[in-house]
């Protein structure tokens, strides 16, 4: 089953998972403290609102201005864009067009930090991603699929699936960094 098919068959919490999953992987472009997600999560497996933490969220991650987030990068700005737009009511109409974006935004921010992307414009309709595009897409997949198959018992392991592709994330940022620094950039 496709990404897609899987998103259009997830319930609430599925789709918010899958939303803020992705979100939690890009958050390294954001230099947040992945503690910041952690009440989100645990409005999901508790059921609760989950506004509170979500504007406590915004309010520490997106504390940058306009001006200075552009000077981030089209990637960070993308990333900003997902947290800004996240819904602050969690029912499956509201959620459902975040999750969709968030996944389109995670797979754009992957393909514009590989370095085997090659610059290409956008991963859409690529036969052979580059490999940490296809690694998010993987990763987005599995998160569906804990969350379908497991209901609550999945948080905790797409959880995990999370932090796995936030630590990849942190990296090639990291690698990215010193390159620059190396090059006089």
């Amino acid at each position: 089953m496709s990404l897609e098919e899987r998103i259009a068959r997830a319930d609430e919490r599925g789709l918010a998972a899958s939303g803020l999953a992705c979100l939690d992987r890009c958050l390294p472009l954001l230099d947040g403290d992945e503690e910041l997600l952690r009440p989100l999560w645990g409005s999901l497996a508790d059921g609760s609102d989950w506004g509170a933490p979500l504007d406590k969220a915004r309010g520490a991650l997106l504390g940058l201005g306009e001006g200075e987030r552009a000077g981030a990068g089209e990637a960070a700005r993308l990333v900003a864009h997902m947290l800004d737009t996240a819904p602050a009511e969690r029912t499956a109409e509201a959620v459902r067009p975040w999750a969709e974006s968030c996944s389109e935004v995670s797979l754009r921010v992957h393909w514009l930090l590989d370095p085997a992307a090659g610059g290409a414009p956008d991963p859409a309709g690529a036969a052979d991603l580059p490999p940490l595009v296809a690694a998010e897409l993987r990763r987005q997949i599995t998160v569906l699929e804990l969350l379908e198959g497991h209901g609550a018992q999945g948080l905790r392991r797409a959880l995990d699936v999370s932090g796995e592709g936030r630590r990849v994330l942190r990296a090639v940022v990291s690698r990215r960094a010193r390159g620059s620094a190396e090059s006089g950039v």
